[in-house]
Parts: structure tokens; C-alpha cells; sequence
């Protein structure tokens, strides 16, 4: 039998939440069980329940990490460049592959408190670091239609995340790395993202 080991204060549970991000990563949410991460922690199955009460409250206690790891590399590039947009996209790109796990709770919002007043406040900052890079543009705007640009910027990112992650870019990136790809795309793309027109609802480019 495994000889359980010792926690100091506050270390039980980095180590939980350190074992659920290896399962997600490896067998996806549906694996995880606070039970099974007890084991794996050698501590006993009530333990975890003590920092996160169930297995939401331990998602969401993840999905608040990532969105503050993601805010925290955005707001990196948003200090590092006159026009940092482009960037902050790479940046989404790579906390996507960098930290799948995280990525696949945050934006599953079935799995964890959706209400959990930390977590809306990180939402809320890594919103308001994409939008800090949409009003660096030069023809952008603020109000109702620089949000049709964090939009659009956002989906780019997301989406080639996604497709990234889940190989269907393997035939067409080749021997390329899927962030200097993107990287590429989005100096030709998301620079030209520009509010949508309010007198007719057609977007123009600068």
C-alpha cells in the first residue's frame, strides 16, 4: 500500500488541481472523479471536497487558472508591441496547445460554477485585454462596434485553436509549427478586422 504523503497548508490542493489538469489532459473531463484524484494525491476521498466541495467546484477552480494564465500572456503582448493585436492572438493560440486541459474547461461552461464571483472577474479580465488590443487599430473604434472586433478576432484565434489541437491542421501545416502559421495569418488578417459599418451593416477594411 502506498505510503500517503504529507501536505503543508495550501499544498493538497495545488496537488489536486495539478492531477485533474493530467487526467483532462489524457482522458478528458469525463474521467475525473475527486475520488480517483484523492488516490492519486494518498490522502483520504473526503480530502479534496474540504478546498472544492465537488467536482465543479474543482473545474471551476481551473477554468479561473486558465482564464488568468491567458490574461496574463495577452496583457504581455498588449505591453510588447504598437499594434499588439496580431500577438495576442499567438498568444491564445499557444495557451490553447500549451494548456489543453485548461482550455477544454473554460469553455465548457456546463462543467463548473458559471456564477462563482472569481471566476467572472477573470473572464472579465482576459475579455478586457482583447478588447485593449482592438482599440490599438488604427481605424478602430470604440462602443457597440469594437466589440464586432473582439468578436472576430476572437473566433479566428478560437477556432484555429481547436483545429490545431485536435490535429485537423496536420496535411496543411506540413513541417510548419501551428503558431508560426497562425502567426502569419494573423499579421495579414486581424490587423485588416475593422468595426461594422453602423449606417449599413457591411464591414470595411481600413
Amino acid at each position: 500500500m502506498p505510503r500517503q504523503r504529507r501536505y503543508h497548508h495550501g499544498d493538497l490542493r495545488r496537488a489536486v488541481i495539478n492531477a485533474a489538469v493530467e487526467v483532462i489532459t489524457t482522458e478528458g473531463t469525463v474521467a475525473i472523479s475527486l475520488r480517483d484524484l484523492a488516490r492519486r494525491a494518498g490522502v483520504s476521498h473526503a480530502a479534496p471536497a474540504h478546498h472544492f466541495k465537488d467536482k465543479a467546484g474543482l473545474l471551476t477552480a481551473i477554468a479561473i487558472e486558465g482564464y488568468e494564465i491567458l490574461a496574463d500572456s495577452m496583457q504581455e503582448a498588449l505591453a510588447a508591441t504598437p499594434i499588439p493585436l496580431p500577438e495576442i492572438g499567438v498568444r491564445y493560440v499557444k495557451f490553447a496547445l500549451e494548456h489543453p486541459a485548461h482550455f477544454e474547461v473554460m469553455y465548457r461552461p456546463e462543467l463548473y460554477h458559471r456564477d462563482d464571483p472569481e471566476l467572472l472577474a477573470a473572464k472579465q479580465w482576459a475579455r478586457r485585454t482583447l478588447r485593449a488590443g482592438i482599440v490599438t487599430l488604427p481605424h478602430g473604434r470604440r462602443g457597440e462596434a469594437a466589440e464586432f472586433g473582439v468578436i472576430a478576432a476572437w473566433s479566428l484565434a478560437h477556432g484555429f485553436a481547436v483545429l490545431a489541437r485536435s490535429g485537423n491542421l496536420a496535411e496543411d501545416l506540413g513541417e510548419a509549427s501551428p503558431l508560426s502559421v497562425f502567426r502569419r495569418i494573423a499579421q495579414r488578417m486581424i490587423p485588416a478586422v475593422d468595426p461594422v459599418s453602423e449606417a449599413d451593416g457591411s464591414t470595411t477594411r481600413p
